[in-house]
């Protein structure tokens, strides 16, 4: 049985802080010149500019702008869909009403992940390079995330695929890995240490979660 490595978690933290930064950049950067070629592909590029509109509207409230930048976060993804899956085994067994409660706590962290973070985006670049097929209606697409100070910095771009899913004609992002490492995975296995290590409590890792959020809202990052 693993254990719950409290050190090992908080580097989930910045490895799903990861996921948001990689589907964040996805609306945040400048759209890419070269045109997509297949529907996923056409996803990725067309979310860009629609996000980018969003961050750079400076005619209204910032809490606004916040506001409706985390509408558009959440209708990108499916947040159930991730939640779910990072969950894992435990929700066969948890209550309706947990698991409920666990997909609300996962959505509020994730927005609060995001709003914690929302200035140091907006000037990344990001380009589609191609997308493969990993079944019906599922698709990696492969991007490029270069940071502008890169060429004084001499970091390398770093590879940024989404996986996209297509249910009836409407695209979500479901996952994102970071230089080969897939983000969600890396969630599940910590929150299934997590419960094996607090008697399979789900209500425990949801509060959890609701103090990360705040932590990450009060700026104690």
């Amino acid at each position: 049985m693993s254990r719950f490595d409290p050190l090992h978690f908080a580097r989930a933290r910045a490895a799903f802080s990861a996921l948001l930064f990689a589907i964040v950049a996805l609306a945040a950067v400048q759209p890419a010149a070269a045109s997509a070629s297949t529907p996923a592909e056409m996803f990725v590029q067309q979310n860009v500019q629609r996000g980018l509109t969003i961050l750079n509207n400076r005619s209204i409230p910032d809490s606004q702008r916040r506001s409706q930048f985390r509408e558009f976060l959440t209708t990108l993804t499916d947040i159930r869909r991730i939640a779910l899956f990072t969950l894992g085994p435990a929700r066969r067994t948890a209550a309706a009403g947990d698991v409920d409660n666990f997909v609300n706590a996962f959505r509020d962290y994730a927005v609060a992940v995001y709003e914690s973070r929302l200035n140091q985006y907006s000037g990344q670049t990001l380009k589609v390079t191609g997308s493969s097929a990993v079944g019906s209606n599922d698709n990696v697409v492969t991007t490029v995330l270069v940071d502008p100070s890169g060429k004084t910095s001499g970091q390398e771009p770093i590879e940024v695929d989404f996986r996209v899913v297509s249910d009836s004609g409407k695209f979500v992002v479901i996952d994102a890995s970071i230089a080969g490492v897939w983000l969600g995975q890396e969630e599940r296995e910590q929150f299934t240490s997590f419960l094996q290590q607090n008697n399979n409590n789900l209500p425990a890792l949801s509060q959890h979660l609701q103090v990360l959020a705040t932590q990450l809202r009060n700026g104690q990052h």
